[in-house]
């Protein structure tokens, strides 16, 4: 099974400076690489700020991308001007060594095409460029494998889904909810107060783990249904569960909401039989 998560682009809505916008984006992200998620969908609501939709949807890749390539795909920028704050996520494929000396051949490494004077090059992030001969274009993000090392660097592209490791998420944007429930090809958990408390013999009724599974957050002023609305009912493979019983507050916050349910998740997935 593979996890992804579909969130509103009013996310940040309760927050009121960049700053503390920029620090709740960094905890969804870490997040979302502890528990693997494959993919972030950014869904529109209706009329929302279209400076916090770029923020949220420009920072979540920004994380994902490795240190060593991310001036070439993010130039300065207002939208980075708390990236300090924000926690790296220390995923494998960020956590590569830069020295050439102790790349080994079979090595994965994250890589971006780039131009050199004319010709086109890799950057894995060991400080020398290495010659690429494939169709890729300029720019465009890789997996690469090392085949040979010193003197003479080469490499070979590697699907993303034939890695064994987590290799970080993708972020997608879609003009609404309904669009990605209806486009999704798996399981679908809606996540609401008015939903079931979920446990182990709902996994087993309902198969959760045995496709991947898409969990859908509501908004800060609304909840699943109030988004999608009569549509709710035609959504195919889905079921809304509780995650959150009893709670104390009068709102679970979305960080909080995605770290909580990630981990029930996690937990029943873990000791599924």
């Amino acid at each position: 099974m593979t996890l992804s998560i579909a969130i509103p682009d009013s996310s940040l809505k309760d927050e009121t400076t960049q700053v503390n916008k920029t620090r709740k984006i960094s905890i969804i992200a870490r997040a979302c690489a502890i528990f693997k998620v494959k993919e972030i969908f950014i869904y529109k609501e209706k009329n929302y700020n279209r400076n916090d939709s770029i923020l949220l949807s420009t920072l979540l890749k920004y994380l994902e991308t490795p240190q060593y390539f991310r001036k070439q795909l993010f130039p300065m920028m207002n939208i980075l001007k708390y990236a300090g704050v924000l926690y790296p996520l220390k995923i494998q494929n960020h956590l590569k060594n830069p020295d050439p000396k102790k790349i080994q051949v079979g090595d994965m490494r994250d890589a971006i095409i780039i131009n050199y004077k004319g010709k086109k090059f890799v950057d894995v992030g060991i400080n020398q460029l290495i010659p690429f001969f494939g169709k890729e274009e300029y720019g465009t993000r890789v997996a690469a494998q090392i085949k040979t090392v010193r003197p003479k660097f080469s490499v070979k592209i590697i699907p993303r889904n034939e890695i064994g490791e987590y290799w970080g998420y993708k972020v997608k944007e879609s003009s609404n909810l309904f669009s990605v429930l209806t486009a999704w090809n798996g399981n679908i958990i809606l996540t609401s107060r008015k939903g079931k408390i979920l446990t182990k013999s709902h996994t087993q009724k309902y198969d959760i783990f045995g496709k991947d599974t898409l969990v859908v957050f509501g908004s800060t002023e609304k909840g699943v249904h109030e988004i999608l609305g009569n549509n709710i009912r035609k959504i195919q493979n889905s079921k809304i569960f509780n995650f959150f019983p009893n709670q104390a507050t009068e709102t679970v916050r979305l960080e909080e909401a995605i770290l909580g349910t990630l981990s029930i998740l996690n937990f029943f997935n873990t000791n599924h039989t």
